[in-house]
């Protein structure tokens, strides 16, 4: 049965993949994303389903473990930090290119470089546009609360193995580390081998009698197949276009200026929308929750009823460029953000509405 607790951010969505079913989990250690791994460690879980929990003696030996274990057709996950994610990025690669399905988290702090601690959103290029070499695309979902932490693990495994994708849950060093009431799934049973080789045709799951083997690979030096099987790839990426974007509307019904927003900068966004409709000013805030794939077509519809769109992001402004692509040249938009690890407050975000767009 379902279960309620108080719990950080981290710590749901690893109790969550426990519950998902999740075989294997691989990482690293690297604040504020590393009570994951604690909590998965003094949980035992390997006693409660069997599953693995190790730490890797690198980011980029783990995000391969990942690999491994995905192309045997076994749930598997990793998380990390904006750093740490960034050592995976050859990995992750890898993976989008042998189409192998996995959850990654980053709980997303401050940069460039090291940088600092505290939470930040300014990975979204990296999450959104591929941060690795080549044409691939991750399905990134956002979480916004602890709640959407522990919800998000089982969604990115059923989405990831739907694809045969990896799946990035873009969260940060706020949600990560804040406590909230948390309804926690029924445990999954973990895959049998039999089902595996049932629901998983394309795992290397070894040669019999019966069944050739399957060699998982992201290598093909003839350059017209590579270029096929980029060209399925796009195919893949419009489907999951289609069928997976996810957002949160609030108010916008009679709304006359816009926020986009996500993440812990929607929960203040959504307070700023309550000051500005005190004020009498008509605002609503569209919170997207897949980021790929990108609610354009809402955003696109409420430009030709809004005045002017605001992005609220914790970086110097990166979503904004997609939020511009998808209204065109037909209203407005400008974005308002604090770097550094500095989370704005609803005030600063109900001011920069009025100096950038109500008054801009």
């Amino acid at each position: 049965m379902k279960e309620l607790r108080l719990m950080k951010g981290n710590e749901a969505f690893a109790e969550a993949a426990i519950r998902a079913g999740a075989d294997g989990y691989f990482g690293y250690p690297i604040t504020p994303q590393s009570e994951v791994m604690e909590y998965l460690m003094a949980e035992k879980p390997e006693d409660r389903t069997g599953m693995v929990v190790l730490q890797a003696e690198s980011e980029v030996a783990a995000i391969n473990m990942v690999y491994g274990g995905a192309s045997c057709g076994k749930r598997v996950l990793t998380s990390s930090s904006s750093p740490g994610i960034s050592l995976k990025q050859e990995g992750i690669s890898y993976i989008a290119g042998a189409e192998l399905p996995c959850v990654i988290l980053n709980v997303v702090r401050g940069g460039p470089g090291l940088g600092t601690i505290q939470p930040s959103q300014s990975d979204y290029f990296q999450s959104t546009k591929g941060g690795g070499h080549g044409d691939y695309k991750l399905i990134v979902l956002a979480p916004s609360s602890v709640q959407e932490m522990a919800d998000f693990a089982g969604l990115g495994f059923d989405l990831a193995f739907k694809y045969r994708n990896p799946v990035l849950v873009l969260s940060d060093g706020a949600i990560g580390q804040m406590m909230e009431k948390v309804e926690l799934e029924e445990q999954r049973p973990r895959f049998t081998e039999a089902e595996i080789i049932k629901n998983t045709p394309w795992a290397t799951t070894g040669k019999t009698k019966n069944r050739e083997r399957n060699i998982i690979t992201s290598l093909d030096l003839d350059s017209l197949k590579q270029e096929l099987h980029n060209i399925d790839l796009q195919k893949k990426y419009a489907e999951i276009q289609k069928n997976e974007t996810r957002y949160e509307a609030i108010s916008c019904d009679d709304a006359e200026y816009l926020i986009v927003a996500y993440g812990t900068s929607a929960r203040l966004s959504q307070k700023a929308v309550d000051l500005l409709r005190a004020e009498g000013i008509k605002v609503g805030l569209l919170r997207p929750i897949t980021l790929f794939p990108f609610p354009t077509e809402i955003i696109a519809k409420l430009a030709k009823q809004v005045k002017g769109i605001l992005t609220v992001e914790m970086s110097a402004g990166q979503m904004i460029e997609d939020v511009r692509l998808a209204v065109g040249c037909t209203v407005k938009v400008e974005h308002f953000g604090r770097m550094g690890g500095i989370i704005p407050s609803p005030t600063e975000v109900v001011n920069a509405m009025h100096t950038k767009i109500i008054g801009g």
